[in-house]
């Protein structure tokens, strides 16, 4: 997992938690560094079928930033904001939505800005409705543990 974001697409096996957040805190590095000149910050989607890791992955991410206490999913919020020094972390979850009208509703314009990661789980349902993302992963079963591929734009 040394180069795991080296080539613009890839793929990696996960086999259990301790895997994801290794590769989460190497993922976490590399979107921080992208933030440079991006006005409304670093947009990243997890996809894939219920229960393959979307919220784990996003939950090792945001421990990776310094998120302390309760992480729970956006299922219900639809969105959660984090806070980490100068750091604006947006946890989504778009899994409810169905009309692209809907994310005005929420005001996320508001909320993104140059110091911005969003992590959007289920951007499938409301495809490139926030952007274009600078990381899209997907998840799935493998075995006893998750298949993860990205792509990186």
């Amino acid at each position: 997992m040394t180069d795991h974001l080296a080539t613009p697409s890839g793929s990696v096996f996960l086999p259990d938690e301790a895997a994801t957040a290794q590769w989460a805190e190497r993922t976490l590095a590399y979107l921080v560094a992208s933030l440079g000149a991006a006005p409304e910050g670093v947009l990243m989607t997890l996809d894939g079928p219920l229960g393959a890791g979307k919220s784990t992955l996003a939950r090792a991410l945001l421990r990776a930033a310094g998120v302390t206490g309760p992480v729970p999913s956006p299922t219900y919020t639809l969105v959660e904001p984090y806070t980490v020094d100068d750091l604006q972390l947006l946890h989504m979850d778009l899994y409810r939505l169905s009309d692209p009208d809907e994310l005005a509703l929420l005001g996320l314009d508001a909320m993104r800005g140059p110091r911005t990661i969003s992590l959007v789980e289920w951007s499938s349902r409301l495809p490139n409705a926030l952007g274009a993302p600078k990381l899209t992963v997907s998840l799935d079963y493998e075995g006893g543990g998750r298949r993860l591929e990205w792509r990186l734009r």
